[in-house]
């Protein structure tokens, strides 16, 4: 790793900065809402948001700075298995195309900011809802704090902050000084900000990996000499685990891990606050049907990023932390300017989906947890200041887990937040196509998936560390090694069905249905009912 600043890269790096600083601040003039005191036009934009600027937000949501560094740090570490991202960003798209704009139509009629409003509102229950709020809370404050090692990372390449015995504030200066500034234009400016600035993230990101992909490898020699060298220092034994470091095509042993992995990760991605906040942004059911179709563009760059591992081997980049591995290749293969560049791409990936996970997780409680158990009788004023003030601690929060925990602690929190997320997906897309589930069955299933995949990940260890060392165990009864998000999950649906057929069986309330079917085909310009709703007569959505 080079010593001192590299000044050159820091320069352009700030000047990005402050571009998008000036942006967020701005924001809150872009689109300006004639009530801005209200969740809908702080929360989600005011609803308004087209294709063009829902992909843009949706990209810089989903594809953060902590993929751009840990994707191909995986593959950098281990090989090809870190490819599982690819397939299940495939995965997801036609998934969500079945059940988003269903989604998007009965949260426009209802005037729901969050899932679970939703599920409130289909289900009756206020105790299903806070499990969904819970969950999508604590799932989301390991993935803010990711985007945090993406900017350490990039930061510690530049040699920014002095080395490790400085003193502690001065080493976290800058990181406290980026954050401060996002906590302050999100506070300012809501979803319009990251939204504004997402158009910044993914231009400097695509350029950044167009050239990466042809000026790398003609420095190196080609793709041919780039695979050879991977293909060596992958047969070179890992002194941890006495077994080869990783391979280029995962080997049979690994592939229901790699399998269940990528469709487990498919399930999940959109259950996350964030990626529903996004979502919901926008201003009919076509812009989401739309994105649905142009969104695999990103699988594109993710797949062309991944490659990026590879090229690190090949550059003889040496790096302790893999997550560094591709800032540092950046550094040691682009002039500086453009090394500049690159690390700016990555701090801006940071700050987009940052802030767009603080605001999900500041609706989730502030409609969820303060206004259905804390102040029922809260204004929309009362609900935009509270989701402000939660927002800002949200990010306090994630910054307090980076700083005073070691990285790994995150990663490992993060991956448990993708078991705990998936658990929602019956509740919130069974909700979505049926009410056959009983409300009740839905939340023991919910507690057996969370306690099977806690107990599960902690039970995983790794050469480095006894408990939440992977996200991968033998899945009961078949033998293999799979995820254990995938395994809670089946669980969870088992649980679910059996407990409906006793509580049906038993005649348990099942509470009202407030939403109708025509409600999840409405599109834009359709009559609004919001959320007080005339109770309607309890049953599926078809």
């Amino acid at each position: 790793m080079n010593e001192g600043v590299n000044g050159v890269a820091l320069a352009v790096f700030v000047f990005f900065f402050l571009v998008v600083t000036a942006m967020g601040f701005l924001a809150a003039r872009w689109r300006k809402a004639a009530n801005e005191h209200s969740l809908d036009e702080w929360g989600l934009g005011g609803r308004s948001f087209g294709t063009w600027v829902t992909w843009f937000l949706l990209g810089g949501d989903l594809y953060t700075a902590y993929t751009f560094v840990a994707v191909p740090a995986a593959i950098y570490a281990a090989g090809a298995a870190g490819f599982f991202a690819v397939p299940y960003t495939i995965l997801v798209y036609p998934l969500i195309f079945t059940f988003l704009p269903r989604l998007w139509s009965v949260s426009h009629k209802h005037g729901y900011v969050t899932t679970s409003d939703f599920v409130r509102g289909r289900f009756d229950s206020k105790g299903l809802s806070l499990a969904v709020a819970v969950t999508g809370i604590l799932a989301t404050m390991p993935y803010i704090a990711l985007q945090l090692v993406g900017i350490q990372a990039v930061l510690d390449v530049m040699g920014v902050g002095g080395g490790q015995d400085t003193n502690w504030f001065v080493k976290d200066l800058p990181l406290l000084i980026a954050f401060g500034v996002l906590a302050a234009y999100t506070y300012s400016s809501g979803l319009r900000a990251p939204a504004l600035i997402a158009f910044v993230k993914d231009a400097l990101i695509y350029i950044v990996i167009v050239v990466a992909i042809i000026y790398i490898p003609v420095k190196l020699g080609g793709f041919d000499e780039i695979f050879a060298s991977a293909r060596e220092a992958y047969s070179e034994t890992n002194p941890a685990t006495g077994k080869p470091r990783g391979a280029l095509v995962p080997g049979e042993a690994g592939q229901w891990t790699y399998a269940t992995l990528a469709f487990g990760s498919a399930l999940a991605l959109f259950m996350y606050p964030h990626s529903i906040t996004a979502t919901l942004s926008s201003r009919s059911r076509e812009v989401i049907r739309r994105n649905t179709t142009i969104l695999p563009l990103y699988s594109l760059m993710l797949g062309l990023l991944a490659l990026l591992g590879f090229m690190a081997i090949a550059a003889g980049v040496k790096v302790q932390n893999g997550q560094l591995a591709i800032p540092q290749l950046f550094e040691n293969m682009f002039p500086a300017w453009f090394a500049g560049v690159a690390f700016a791409a990555i701090g801006i990936g940071a700050l987009v989906p940052a802030a767009i996970m603080s605001i999900a997780a500041a609706n989730l409680f502030t409609r969820n947890i303060y206004k259905d158990f804390i102040k029922p009788d809260a204004t929309p004023r009362q609900e935009t200041k509270v989701s402000k003030i939660v927002s800002l601690l949200v990010k306090v929060g994630a910054l307090a887990f980076v700083l005073t925990m070691d990285k790994t602690v995150a990663i490992n929190f993060q991956l448990l937040g993708g078991i705990w997320i998936l658990q929602t997906f019956p509740a919130l897309v069974g909700g979505l196509f049926t009410r056959w589930f009983h409300r009740w069955a839905l939340i023991g299933g919910w507690a057996v998936g969370m306690i099977y995949g806690t107990v599960a990940a902690y039970g995983v260890a790794s050469p480095t560390q006894k408990h939440f060392g992977g996200s991968a165990k033998e899945i009961p009864g078949i033998g293999e090694i799979g995820y254990i998000g995938l395994t809670a999950f089946v669980l969870n649906v088992l649980v679910t069905v059996v407990l409906t057929f006793v509580l049906r069986a038993l005649k348990a309330p099942e509470g009202i249905d407030r939403t109708r079917p025509e409600d999840y085909t409405a599109d834009a310009g359709e009559p609004g009912v919001r959320t007080e709703l005339p109770a309607a007569t309890a049953g599926s959505a078809h």
